[in-house]
């Protein structure tokens, strides 16, 4: 029950909102199966020329769609024989006035060139990727690209980094998409859900870092963290619990973008229904005191970029798919594991 001007809002509001969501999904679609001109295409249709993308170490900033292809998806396809998309989240919302479109899922392809200086293995391989895309005038106009890079790795068999004392690791593999399988959806969240689902997600990040662990009544028992590869996956809030509360421990001052620290933000921190995502560049800061990922204690300030989506069912969160990129955090802390790379 609401007035009528504030229902027509909404619905004008849900309809832009729905049109986004169709162009993230024709975009996409572009990728479906492997066909280079395709992708240009698909590229400068919907990139501004001078587009501010950011795609995770070694990568990093990126100067428009042009270089985009040359400096990204050029090498990427010549790497990876019959690359091609499969999406399983597409979202789509607005965060502090930008309207922005979200897509998380894999590239896929069979690796049989070096990439990056990781050697081919020659078998079909999934790449995890997730994105973010601030649109204005119909295009993307700011980017932010995550890919689990260490998982690629790991498959390789040149994943340099061994865990720390006192670490664990979790499921380290192909990671599914949403248990109810409707990530795909063009039609935009109920907007009173929608608004629901973001309170549900930035009032559980609020409580995560504290002593009575008072996050934990957000999560389904059985929920499922799939965290980037050097984490692993986990399946319960008990394993999950296991691998959070000494990884905020290997951090003094462990914060993140809902926290009002002055220090990290969120780019955007929107839901679409029971989907709910954030995205920071970087969104998580501390200070290492203890050992991580093979790196001594440095007592240097940490900050991470990081990324996740959310599933809710009822009134709580059961399932979450994470990016941290983690190269550009052990660059920080003086291991740059793509050192002498040149892209």
């Amino acid at each position: 029950d609401c007035q009528r001007a504030d229902c027509g809002g909404r619905e004008r509001m849900s309809g832009a909102l729905a049109a986004k969501k169709r162009q993230l999904k024709s975009y996409l679609d572009a990728f479906a199966h492997p066909d280079p001109a395709a992708f240009e295409a698909a590229v400068a249709e919907n990139f501004v020329s001078d587009a501010a993308i950011n795609i995770v170490h070694p990568f990093n900033e990126v100067a428009g769609a042009g270089a985009y292809m040359t400096r990204f998806l050029h090498p990427l396809m010549a790497a990876f024989a019959g690359l091609h998309r499969r999406d399983y989240i597409i979202t789509a919302g607005t965060f502090e006035g930008a309207d922005w479109v979200t897509c998380t899922g894999h590239w896929c392809g069979t690796f049989t060139g070096d990439w990056l200086g990781i050697p081919a293995t020659g078998r079909l391989t999934y790449l995890r990727v997730g994105e973010f895309h601030r649109v204005e005038a119909g295009k993307f106009a700011e980017s932010y690209i995550f890919l689990d890079l260490p998982e690629l790795m790991m498959i390789a068999g040149v994943w340099p980094i061994t865990d720390s004392p006192g670490e664990k690791r979790g499921f380290t593999g192909f990671l599914p998409g949403p248990a109810m399988q409707d990530g795909l959806r063009v039609e935009v969240g109920n907007p009173v859900r929608s608004a629901e689902s973001a309170a549900l997600v930035t009032d559980m990040l609020r409580a995560l870092a504290t002593e009575d662990e008072t996050w934990r009544p957000y999560w389904h028992p059985n929920m499922a963290w799939y965290g980037p590869a050097a984490f692993g996956a986990f399946l319960g809030i008990e394993d999950f619990a296991s691998f959070q509360v000494p990884f905020e421990s290997v951090f003094e001052g462990w914060s993140g973008g809902a926290a009002n620290n002055g220090m990290t933000k969120h780019l955007t921190r929107a839901a679409d229904g029971d989907y709910i995502w954030t995205a920071g560049w970087p969104s998580l800061t501390g200070v290492q005191v203890k050992p991580f990922l093979d790196q001594p204690a440095t007592g240097k300030r940490v900050f991470m970029r990081v990324c996740d989506w959310w599933r809710r069912e009822g009134d709580l969160l059961v399932e979450n798919w994470v990016f941290v990129d983690i190269p550009d955090v052990l660059k920080a802390l003086g291991r740059d594991v793509f050192e002498g790379i040149e892209i």
